[in-house]
């Protein structure tokens, strides 16, 4: 009874967001009464405002200001089967560093809880090690997109479960391909930890996270974007996390307010043996601000002249 009520409690987020999903289904871009009469432009320019922010949210280095607020829930942890949960504040902010080439800002900040894997109730929660990516990418690219930078991550974390307890830095790219009704790429990066606390184990963590959407009408598309981890420090069981599944997504807007939800599952195909979870499900909502890219559009050059 104790885990049941734990796992409610814990994906009590899932089940609010999921609601704002459906509502959000039966709301469109151009859906506002009365209806047009045939032949007007509105429901062309609609629809085209809906391909145009579908392109941006699935291009990983578009100028494109944004917000995702994922939220990423694991299931069957250990043996008393407990559940993990994590909130992770994406900011995405694009930066003219040139007037060929742009910065893209990535910034994920973890607020979560993790069980004791060896008891029904215990656990911790709190905010874990923010992280930053910083993608440097051509300005003028056709469907073939392409980034490159580093990825540093602080130890911010507020209870030592949550975080690694070392400062890391490694390599980081990203590539995408974009023809409708396609979005297809992946990202990826390699940390290594250089400084921190040194009774903690060293990290040496890899993550791939690929990527497939196609597009469908009225905003709608179907999606799959597993987060693929292998943990280099870890014994031979306990090196792979490689999720399988997917879910779909919808373009809209409330008011005025463009919007991105995404619902996905997923089955893990390898899990640590330790700790690992049987299964994991992802709500994401993203707040879209693509008039905003106007003002990261300068070059940096220009604006401190």
């Amino acid at each position: 009874m104790q885990t049941r009520t734990t796992l409610v409690r814990r994906t009590s987020f899932l089940g609010c967001a999921a609601a704002a999903l459906v509502a959000a289904a039966s709301t469109s871009v151009y859906a506002q009464p009365p209806s047009p009469p045939v032949g007007a432009e509105r429901p062309a320019r609609g629809e085209a405002e809906l391909n145009d922010l579908a392109e941006k949210v699935q291009n990983p280095v578009a100028k494109m200001v944004s917000v995702p607020l994922q939220n990423n829930t694991s299931f069957d942890i250990g043996p008393y089967h407990r559940a993990s949960n994590v909130l992770n504040v994406q900011p995405i902010l694009p930066l003219a560093l040139t007037r060929d080439w742009n910065l893209i800002n990535r910034v994920i900040l973890p607020i979560g809880y993790a069980p004791d894997i060896n008891s029904l109730t215990e656990g911790a929660s709190g905010v874990g090690d923010l992280q930053w990516t910083g993608l440097v990418s051509p300005n003028d690219m056709g469907e073939l997109k392409w980034g490159v930078g580093p990825i540093l991550q602080f130890p911010t974390a507020t209870q030592t479960v949550l975080g690694t307890g070392h400062w890391t830095l490694g390599p980081s790219a990203v590539v995408a391909w974009q023809r409708r009704p396609w979005s297809v790429g992946a990202l990826a990066s390699n940390q290594w930890s250089y400084a921190g606390e040194s009774g903690r184990s060293a990290v040496n963590l890899l993550t791939v996270q690929p990527f497939v959407n196609f597009n469908m009408a009225e905003g709608w598309f179907l999606t799959s974007s597993p987060i693929i981890t292998a943990n280099w420090k870890a014994t031979s069981g306990d090196i792979w996390t490689f999720p399988i599944g997917g879910g779909v997504g919808k373009i809209f807007k409330i008011a005025s307010q463009a919007m991105n939800a995404q619902v996905q599952a997923f089955w893990n195909a390898a899990t640590p043996n330790t700790n690992g979870a049987g299964w994991q499900a992802r709500l994401q909502i993203g707040f879209l601000f693509p008039e905003k890219q106007q003002l990261t559009s300068q070059p940096i050059a220009a604006s401190t002249r």
